[in-house]
């Protein structure tokens, strides 16, 4: 089947939690019709519900009339069976992250649905290529990365997998567009781009606490770079209990030093702004981030347990580290050709993670900084901190060539 002008006019997605509802929203916003699946009748009753009210609250507020409202309600369709979506030219799958799981659903679709359909997975960091492989049809499986909330968030990461074929990335480029989306082409790669970056910058984030820093003193440095908003305070909104339950769950990472601060404020039940309590305080029915000394006492206290010393850091410091954790990262994307080009990386970091506009990105804040500055900076982290701290091979390379990322095009200089 020619996919060079291929459509989804019918889509489905599987799974009535966070994710899926507001991917079905993304979708009957555009006004694509939707098949909704999920094993719990209650649970897809319920964000029915969930859908209904946010697009009531829209009409109150006056950002859409009862019109469109009704119109988008009318896209949306409740299935009781994996039968019910044999006509779907696309599925997007979001449930949990477990890729068994996962597995399992993309069996059941690839065996039912029509063989010219789209199978997608709204992973954040599971292994498209391990999904893929349970069909028949791994040309046909990409990775579809929302971020929360999906209605409201502009990124997508489209994730190729190593069979995928061109005609189908095309395809969910086209769709990005239609959604309103900024779409970026991810490779294959734990964390893909967003994720396996953040992953660095937060662990440098956690490592200043031990050292000497404490959660307000980094948020207030990052927030005064231009970022939306710090490390700690994003946890607090996305729920620092999300990444403690998943380490309980694969039964691996718990003893990382890095996640010991983690560790003790979801033993106190301090999961983030949801319990009013995270690494700040919230006061009942507000998003006003109070600076809390427990948790100062807190880190003090793991700090000095696990045989720090701790000392003065400056912003100065805290900016160095996360920044170019963030850019060293990158690059070492850009050379695996993860990203096709260094614009990608930005655009990621810009419409997902709250980068500050003005500084155009991560990578094109780098090329401002130059190439050279910042091989040097990195060499001096690398003696004080260790080897993770090991420049890119591109970093040295641009920096002999007198060259930017920006020149860098698919991993070639």
């Amino acid at each position: 089947m020619s996919h060079s002008a291929f459509t989804v006019q019918q889509a489905a997605v599987i799974g009535a939690g966070t994710m899926g509802r507001g991917i079905v929203m993304s979708l009957a916003n555009a006004g694509i019709q939707v098949l909704w699946l999920d094993n719990n009748p209650q649970m897809l009753e319920q964000a029915l519900n969930v859908v209904a009210d946010t697009y009531a609250h829209s009409v109150r507020q006056g950002r859409i009339t009862e019109e469109q409202a009704a119109a988008r309600r009318a896209c949306v369709t409740p299935v009781a069976d994996y039968a019910a979506l044999k006509d779907a030219d696309l599925v997007i799958e979001a449930v949990y992250e477990n890729l068994e799981l996962k597995q399992q659903i993309f069996l059941t679709l690839d065996a039912t649905l029509k063989p010219g359909a789209i199978l997608a997975s709204n992973t954040s960091a599971l292994d498209i290529d391990a999904i893929a492989a349970v069909t028949s049809r791994p040309e046909q499986v990409l990775g579809l990365h929302f971020f929360s909330p999906a209605h409201i968030m502009k990124l997508l990461e489209i994730v190729r997998g190593a069979k995928t074929a061109p005609e189908v990335l095309a395809a969910t480029l086209e769709l990005g567009q239609r959604i309103g989306k900024v779409s970026v082409v991810a490779g294959n790669c734990h964390g893909f781009i967003g994720n396996r970056m953040l992953h660095t910058y937060v662990r440098e984030a956690r490592m200043l606490l031990l050292e000497g820093a404490y959660p307000h003193q980094v948020d207030a440095a990052l927030q005064g770079f231009g970022f939306a908003m710090g490390p700690f305070r994003m946890y607090d909104v996305v729920g620092i209990d999300l990444e403690w339950r998943a380490r309980e769950l694969a039964g691996k990472g718990q003893d990382d030093p890095a996640v010991q601060v983690d560790n003790r404020l979801c033993g106190l039940g301090r999961f983030g702004q949801k319990s009013r309590m995270g690494y700040y305080l919230y006061a009942e029915g507000s998003r006003q981030a109070e600076h809390d000394l427990e948790v100062d006492a807190l880190v003090l206290q793991v700090s000095e347990q696990l045989g720090f010393q701790r000392r003065e850091i400056g912003a100065e410091e805290i900016l160095e580290r996360c920044l170019l954790a963030l850019v060293n990262e990158g690059a070492k994307i850009l050379e695996e050709n993860i990203a096709a080009n260094s614009h990608d990386i930005d655009l990621v970091y810009l419409n997902g993670y709250g980068f500050p506009a003005d500084k155009g990105g991560p990578i094109s804040w780098a090329d401002n900084q130059g190439a050279s500055v910042i091989l040097e900076h990195l060499r001096a982290l690398q003696v004080r901190f260790g080897e993770h701290w090991q420049p890119a091979k591109l970093i040295e390379r641009l920096a002999a060539s007198g060259k930017r990322f920006a020149d860098v095009k698919e991993g070639q200089l």
